[in-house]
């Protein structure tokens, strides 16, 4: 029997895994000296058997060290966020130039969009020049000069981790939880940052639709980064509605662009105030949540922050006059309101299928070759416990130009709107769930 059988074996019969073996469980699968069947064999048994923080911290490290490790001790203290993902979240837009607008610095690396949920690189791109394919000289240079970065991963951080995820995909193991704080966690320390908070998304537009199972995640993201030695805080937030009311990508920018003006949706507001505040303590530049938001309230109010939103995109190649006229942005060629069949209560709003909605209309890709049409979207104008009259707009769907018109797409979309009789009482999840 091979070493690296026994290490499967061991882990198949309830074993705890050394740090050694899961290192050359790391490098084999990097190097190609373990084969997929027996790559997939060892992710099947952590799967069924789970992992202990330690070993959690052991795999987070080996495959963050399979990659490049980017020092940013020349910065000194620089913030991160990771959100796990929902319709609507565009909170990365906002917060990293609020956080430099405070004097936070802020080095965030992002991703596409992932089944039904947005992805905040492709919401950059909709800014015409925006450029998210930057090497690491370019991120040390934004964080100088702007204070803040938002670029693409690329292939030289975690490259264990793209073999390992495509065998989960095939082999049914993309939910374990130890293996998916490995995934986030590889990547996203191998960047540097000095503390991370993290927005676990739950409802049924979240990928841990249960809440007990985004505590579990919220709670190995959390412990993991602390093992590592870095700052890490969390929350579970609700994503049974749309976070909020731009779905699409131009929209979502023009939506961040308001925010930052001081303006745009109650619930966004708080999603980023939320995390700034964590990152603001962690960083020492406040030593209460209440001092913390109110210096980032003000930055909001005042302007600072869409100013450093505007270098930003400038810096990244892109078309910053969005900010101070956001029609610059990839506009629609039509409109449809999408309305209620009845009066009543919003009882329910089927967050998922919205998102796999969104992406028929060509908010997002289905298969990786599909295209993206950064003017289609919707605007969500009615969320749960919201009163409807009959024939009132619920949503509005925006074409973009290469969007074409579908048979029946309102109604399929009407059906995602639960309507209860008038007087209903309605319950939602509060924004925050729980904090971690």
């Amino acid at each position: 029997m091979s070493l690296f059988v026994r290490t499967i074996v061991k882990k198949r019969d309830g074993g705890t895994l050394s740090e050694g073996e899961i290192d050359d469980f790391v490098k084999g699968v990097t190097e190609g000296a373990i084969t997929d069947e027996q790559a997939a064999a060892l992710l099947m048994a952590i799967c069924c058997r789970g992992m202990t923080t330690e070993e959690t911290a052991a795999l987070t490290f080996a495959m963050m060290r399979s990659g490049d490790m980017w020092d940013l001790t020349e910065h000194g203290f620089v913030g991160d966020k990771h959100s796990t993902g929902g319709v609507g979240d565009k909170s990365t837009l906002v917060l990293a130039p609020l956080l430099a607008a405070v004097g936070v610095k802020a080095g965030m690396m992002s991703g596409r969009g992932l089944g039904h949920t947005g992805g905040t690189l492709d919401k950059l791109e909709a800014i015409p020049g925006f450029q998210t394919a930057l090497p690491k000289e370019r991120f040390d240079q934004l964080l100088r000069d702007v204070g803040c970065a938002l670029i693409g991963q690329t292939g030289s951080i975690a490259p264990a981790d793209k073999r390992l995820y495509a065998l989960r995909d095939v082999t049914g193991t993309v939910e374990s939880i130890p293996l998916i704080t490995a995934s986030i966690l590889s990547k996203k320390l191998a960047t540097g940052a000095h503390a991370v908070v993290f927005d676990v998304k739950t409802g049924n537009g979240a990928f841990m639709a249960k809440a007990e199972d985004a505590a579990t995640l919220g709670k190995a993201l959390v412990e993991t980064t602390r093992a590592t030695g870095r700052k890490a805080s969390g929350y579970i937030t609700a994503m049974d509605r749309p976070v909020g009311e731009a779905i699409g990508n131009a929209n979502e920018v023009e939506e961040s662009i308001a925010m930052l003006r001081g303006e745009g949706p109650k619930d966004l507001r708080e999603n980023v105030l939320l995390m700034g505040a964590d990152l603001l303590v962690a960083a020492g530049v406040e030593t209460s949540l209440k001092e913390a938001r109110k210096r980032l309230n003000a930055a909001l109010s005042d302007g600072r922050a869409l100013e450093v939103f505007a270098r930003l995109i400038a810096a990244q190649g892109g078309d910053a006059s969005v900010c101070d006229d956001p029609k610059r942005l990839p506009q629609p060629v039509a409109h449809e309101e999408v309305a209620a069949a009845s009066e009543g209560v919003v009882a329910r709003v089927a967050t998922r299928e919205l998102g796999l909605l969104a992406i028929e209309l060509g908010c997002g890709r289905a298969r990786k070759e599909d295209l993206i049409d950064p003017a289609s979207g919707f605007r969500i104008l009615k969320k749960p416990g919201d009163t409807v009259a009959a024939g009132e707009p619920l949503l509005v769907i925006a074409r973009g130009p290469a969007t074409a018109r579908k048979e029946g797409f309102a109604e399929r979309i009407a059906g995602c709107f639960e309507i209860a009789p008038p007087g209903t009482s309605v319950s939602t999840l509060p924004f925050v769930v729980a904090t971690l």
